[in-house]
């Protein structure tokens, strides 16, 4: 009985100590963004704020120096006449992923800026984007990973099982991040670059577009990490 007792004023004292107190007002809330909310910048690494407006501007500017396929088509007009029109065609892109080479660990962020690239692509007039599905069972015939397809025989291969597929395609489309970290004493500046690689299947043809943020975390004498961009 009074071993009982005991215990039990223990677990009273326990429960009105300032630890169980102070663990006990810790809460997360949460609230839901309107479109014309900013996007929350991340305290610790890169978020939507920083990958956002990389993807909008290597994408843009890559397919914006491509320019229309152009197809001569001549038929026969009504006054007997041959006539020469031209039709507009979309070249096909297969695009085969994201590669994380920065510093951090970017987690489902990968997974957005595959779909996130692969809308802006399909919502060009110059080109569509073949479905992801295929390329991974392409991938996974011919045994190659994405970088092995720098190499022309490689290439040529899942060129070929693509084409089986009834999946053919011009471009191959490379996604690659990195970073780069400058330390002022506890403080630290991390530059993000997104490189976007088109090559032409057909003659190798190779164009590349660069995109880059700056972004400053600072630590206050909470040792809180506050962050900016610069």
């Amino acid at each position: 009985m009074q071993r009982r007792l005991f215990l039990q004023r223990i677990a009273i004292g326990l429960a009105g100590s300032p630890l169980m107190a102070a663990g006990c007002r810790n809460h997360q809330t949460a609230h839901v963004l309107t479109k014309d909310d900013k996007d929350m910048v991340g305290s610790h690494a890169a978020g939507a704020e920083t990958w956002r407006p990389l993807i909008n501007e290597a994408t843009c500017k890559l397919l914006g120096r491509q320019q229309l396929g152009v197809e001569t088509v001549s038929h026969q007009a009504a006054d007997g006449t041959m006539a020469v029109e031209q039709q507009l065609t979309r070249k096909r892109i297969c695009f085969v992923g994201v590669e994380n080479k920065s510093v951090e660990e970017i987690g489902d962020f990968k997974e957005q800026i595959y779909e996130q690239v692969d809308s802006i692509v399909n919502e060009s007039e110059t080109f569509e984007v073949v479905n992801r599905r295929f390329i991974e069972a392409g991938l996974r015939e011919c045994r190659l990973r994405p970088d092995d397809l720098f190499v022309p025989g490689n290439r040529r291969m899942f060129t070929a099982s693509m084409e089986k597929m009834e999946q053919p395609f011009d471009y191959l489309l490379f996604a690659k991040i990195t970073s780069g970290t400058t330390t002022s004493n506890k403080d630290y500046q991390r530059d993000y670059d997104l490189t976007l690689e088109l090559v032409n299947v057909d003659n190798g043809d190779y164009d590349k577009e660069t995109a880059e943020l700056r972004k400053g975390y600072h630590k206050t004498k909470l040792g809180k990490i506050r962050n900016y961009g610069v």
